[in-house]
């Protein structure tokens, strides 16, 4: 059974290795797995998910965990970008899920709960590798806009949401 619910601390070491065995296989990276997750963790990549409550739950925002019965199979998560907005952050799904609704059903809670907040728009950066993830992100409404947050090799979008 498909569950989606706020991520505990100690759920933080395996959704970061869902996380980057979804991108190990999009971005067909030469070193393994383990490898990776090493680099990431010493590279702080992981700040945020290291300190959830910091960058996301005081932060008006949220991060989720999505559960096939007791196994975390992915993640999303919604942080304040300013009064008005919100930024869309590890939207991950490993992709024997893909298809299924999953995605949205984990975007919809976090549109939800981005409404509640307040906010009216929600922002989002990519990488232009992740194809399929554009192609769900302009399903959902999100359009390209010029770059936010100086990484200029990547994608950014919003959306606008309605109360």
């Amino acid at each position: 059974m498909i569950t989606i619910r706020p991520i505990a601390q100690q759920e933080v070491p395996v959704a970061r290795r869902v996380i980057l065995t979804v991108a190990h296989k999009i971005y067909g990276w030469k070193r393994d797995l383990e490898e990776m997750i090493h680099i990431f963790e010493t590279n702080g990549e992981f700040a945020d998910m290291d300190h959830i409550e910091e960058y996301y739950s005081r932060n008006n925002g949220i991060f989720l965990v999505v559960l096939d019965d007791d196994t975390i199979i992915g993640s999303g998560a919604i942080r304040r970008f300013d009064a008005e907005t919100a930024e869309l952050k590890r939207l991950w799904l490993l992709e024997d899920y893909h298809g299924k609704g999953i995605g949205y059903q984990v975007t919809s809670q976090l549109f939800e709960f981005s409404r509640r907040r307040g906010y009216k728009r929600i922002i989002l950066q990519t990488s232009p590798e992740q194809v399929r993830a554009i192609g769900f992100y302009k399903r959902l409404g999100f359009h390209e806009i010029d770059c936010y947050n100086g990484k200029t090799t990547e994608i950014s979008m919003e959306m606008f949401i309605t109360t």
